[in-house]
This record gives structure tokens, C-alpha cells and sequence, in this order.
């Protein structure tokens, strides 16, 4: 027996064979062939938003809907987020939907839940609906505030400020809110959270060296001393800047210095002062380069040192004027947070007419004091002399003594043989010889 069934625009037909799904039927009248109840047709109406039917997995594989219905499966560990006129409406767990697209705009979109994070280009659209607050974990952070994310007790990520969204259906979320009053971090758990590629664009990492001070300005303000050491900063919290200061004994090389003496004679020298860092603060703040400064000072006082002495006494007295030098800067030094600890002269250079006049002067009087000695020597040696001659002239014995020495002397380098016999051989003997 054939049935009329007649469907409206706003409807469509569900035909049943032996009540298995067959297929949809659109709007018009159809004829449907009913002996024996194989046969039966259902109207859906399609104004209702969702097709809800007990056999839909089967509707949704087996029916061609086109643009009539939008057909949404969900696996498991999965969501789907449908929006209805650009309106989020619905979130869908594990499943088979059909929602109708005829009357209103329908779209979708699967997310994965066994993502950590959720992702996605209007999520301030998704946390202010509410619908996935069963969800999700929603972290939302001011300007001056940062946090970490533990995901199943390991640490995840290092987040600025703004707002992030972490699934917590299927994982253990914990989140920690830093309150960035402090320029820079510390946590127990720092050498973890620098490892986290995230870490690279919220932390600045800076080494003081050993030996070094580093100066702290804060939002152009000093702000402390730092020991040496590494340091964490927050970016993107306050302007800062650290100078690195070293303080170690240094030395300061003053060359090349064209200066003319007291007695107007023009010389070249070099100079070294050696100083040391005890105040990095005033070091730091006082001049845009204190080495720099020192360097000129020192070089100021060196002119006017040498400039009021003469070359004689400049050359003969180089310890004093390294003193003077030491004593003149000493307090212009501590103005940049420097101690001097020594001076002196390294090198002098004279021109070349006057080392070779300093030469000769030096050569006539290295000649005057050989010549001095030389006459010295002489003139105790013929004293000695003629207190030899007195002792032996009122000494015959020691006379005697003395003779037979000569001959003694005179016989060990020749052959020469001597008969001492008759009275004043030996006087004759010592004669001839």
C-alpha cells in the first residue's frame, strides 16, 4: 500500500526500511510504499538546531546532507566547539552530531585535549563563554605578573603576562603566580626553570665576573651592588642597566708625554700610575669614564711636576716626583672611587743633541775619577815604599833576610848556583844582580 507523505520546506523525511536508516527525504510529497510496515518515514523538523535520533552514527554515515546539516564525529580524548551564527554555543565530548545549517550558520572545530595547552586565535572568546570551565585550567595574568606551569609535577612553561588556557581532563595542572615586584628572580628551582625554551624570552641572564662589582641602575636609579656571580632579570618589568666594574689592581699607562723642564730642556717620558676600584658606585656614577679622567689628571700634574724642575735634579731624583705624583692625585682619585697605590717614572727620552752632551759630560767625569784613583793608587804606593826602606835601614838583620829571599827567588827560575864563601861575596853577588 503506497502512503502520501508530504514534507515541508522546513522539514526533511528520515525513511526507515525493517527500521534500519534508508535514506533522508527533502522537502516535497513523496510516495512511500508501507505493506506489511517495512517502510516508515519520520519528519524532523529542521528549525530544532541539533538532530537528535537514537540511530544517528547511522544517519550521519549513511545520509548525503551537503549543506542541509553539518556532521561532527568526536573521538575520544577529543572536543568540538560549535558555533552558531559566529556565537560559541556548545562543547562536544565523544560522539556522533548533526546539527542543521539550513536556517542558521553552523561551523566546528575539534580540539585535542591531550594537548597541555590549549591553543587558539579567539581564546579570550572560549575562557568568557564559560562552557569549557569543566575543562580546562584558565590562567590569567596582569602586567606585573608572571607564572609557572607544572604539568604532571614537571615543569612546563614560564608565562608573561595575558591570559592561557591548560587542559586539565587528562593531566595534573599546577600553577604558581609570581608577583614581579622585584626586578630580579630567584626560585629554588631556577636551574629547571632556565632550561625551558620559553625561559630565553622572559629572563635576562647576566654574569658578574670574578674580581668585579656590578653596578644595579633601576629605571635610571641606582639600586644595589652586586658581588660577583650569576643573576637573573625579569624582561619587560622595569628599565635597568648594570655596569661591571673591576676591582683589581690596575695600571694606567701615561706615554708619550712631550714636556720641557725647568731650564727649558724638552724631554719625552712615559709614566705608569697604579690604582684601584674601592667605591664602584662613585666609580660608576661620578664620570662617564674614570679611567679616562685619572688618565688626564694624572697627565696635568705630570706637566706641572716636571715643568718646575730642572733636568739635574728631575734625573737625579726620580723617586720624588713619582711621590708628588701619588700625593696630588690621591684626593682628585677618590672623587671617582679610586685609590692610588703607586707611581713612577718608566722611561726618559732627551733629544738627541742633548744625550750626546750628556754623554761627554758623563765621560769627562767618569775619566776625572779614574784619573783621581789612579794618583790615589800611586801616591800609597811609593808611601809604602819608603816605609820599607826606612825599616830596612836601621834593620841589618832584616837586610840579610831580605837579600837571601832575592837570591832564593832568582834561583828557582834559572840555574844559577852561589858559593857564599869569603867575607862580602854575597854583598857582591847581590851588587851584580
Amino acid at each position: 500500500m503506497l502512503k502520501r507523505v508530504k514534507i515541508k520546506k522546513d522539514e526533511v523525511g528520515l525513511l526507515f526500511k525493517d527500521d534500519l536508516f534508508e535514506r533522508i527525504l527533502p522537502p516535497g510529497t513523496h510516495w512511500v510504499w508501507t505493506a506489511f510496515g517495512s517502510n516508515r518515514v519520520e519528519v524532523i523538523s529542521t528549525r530544532e538546531q541539533e538532530l537528535k535520533h537514537e540511530q544517528i552514527r547511522e544517519i550521519a554515515s549513511e545520509a548525503e546532507f551537503g549543506d542541509l546539516a553539518v556532521k561532527l564525529e568526536v573521538d575520544a580524548h577529543k572536543k568540538a566547539l560549535v558555533w552558531i551564527n559566529g556565537k560559541l554555543e556548545r562543547v562536544l565530548d565523544q560522539g556522533v552530531y548533526l546539527f542543521w545549517n539550513r536556517l542558521k550558520n553552523v561551523t566546528s572545530q575539534i580540539l585535542d585535549e591531550r594537548q597541555t595547552d590549549l591553543v587558539h586565535h579567539d581564546l579570550a572568546q572560549l575562557i568568557k563563554s564559560g562552557l569549557l570551565d569543566e575543562y580546562i585550567q584558565v590562567v590569567d595574568l596582569k602586567d606585573r605578573q608572571r607564572a609557572l606551569v607544572w604539568c604532571d609535577e614537571r615543569l612546563f612553561a614560564v608565562l608573561s603576562a595575558g591570559q592561557y588556557a591548560f587542559w586539565r581532563t587528562l593531566h595534573d595542572i599546577r600553577v604558581e603566580v609570581i608577583e614581579t615586584t622585584s626586578l630580579r628572580f630567584a626560585h629554588q628551582d631556577l636551574e629547571e626553570i632556565l632550561t625551558l625554551p620559553t625561559a630565553k624570552d622572559e629572563f635576562d641572564i647576566v654574569e658578574v665576573a670574578q674580581g668585579c662589582a656590578g653596578v644595579l641602575y633601576q629605571n635610571g636609579k641606582y639600586a644595589e651592588t652586586l658581588n660577583s656571580g650569576r643573576y637573573v632579570f625579569w624582561k619587560r618589568v622595569d628599565k635597568y642597566q648594570l655596569f661591571q666594574v673591576d676591582l683589581r689592581e690596575s695600571h694606567l699607562d701615561i706615554v708619550g708625554q712631550d714636556i720641557m723642564t725647568e731650564d727649558k730642556v724638552t724631554l719625552r717620558m712615559n709614566a705608569i700610575v697604579t690604582y684601584q676600584v674601592v667605591d664602584a658606585v662613585r666609580f660608576a656614577t661620578i664620570s662617564e669614564s674614570s679611567a679616562q679622567a685619572l688618565y688626564r689628571a694624572a697627565q696635568l700634574v705630570l706637566r706641572e711636576l716636571v715643568g718646575r724642575t730642572g733636568l739635574d735634579d728631575f734625573l737625579s731624583d726620580k723617586e720624588s716626583l713619582a711621590n708628588q705624583l701619588v700625593e696630588r692625585l690621591h684626593k682628585r682619585a677618590a672623587d671617582w672611587g679610586l685609590r692610588i697605590l703607586s707611581a713612577g717614572v718608566r722611561d726618559i727620552i732627551l733629544p738627541g743633541e742633548m744625550k750626546d752632551l750628556l754623554n761627554r759630560v758623563t765621560e769627562a767625569k767618569k775619566a776625572a775619577e779614574a784619573n783621581l784613583i789612579s794618583r790615589r793608587e800611586e801616591t800609597a804606593a811609593m808611601r809604602s815604599q819608603v816605609n820599607t826602606a826606612k825599616l830596612l835601614e836601621n834593620n841589618p838583620t832584616l837586610m840579610r833576610l831580605r837579600e837571601l829571599e832575592t837570591l832564593e827567588a832568582i834561583s828557582k827560575n834559572t840555574n844559577l848556583q852561589v858559593l857564599l864563601g869569603e867575607s862580602g861575596l854575597a854583598d857582591k853577588v847581590v851588587k851584580m844582580l
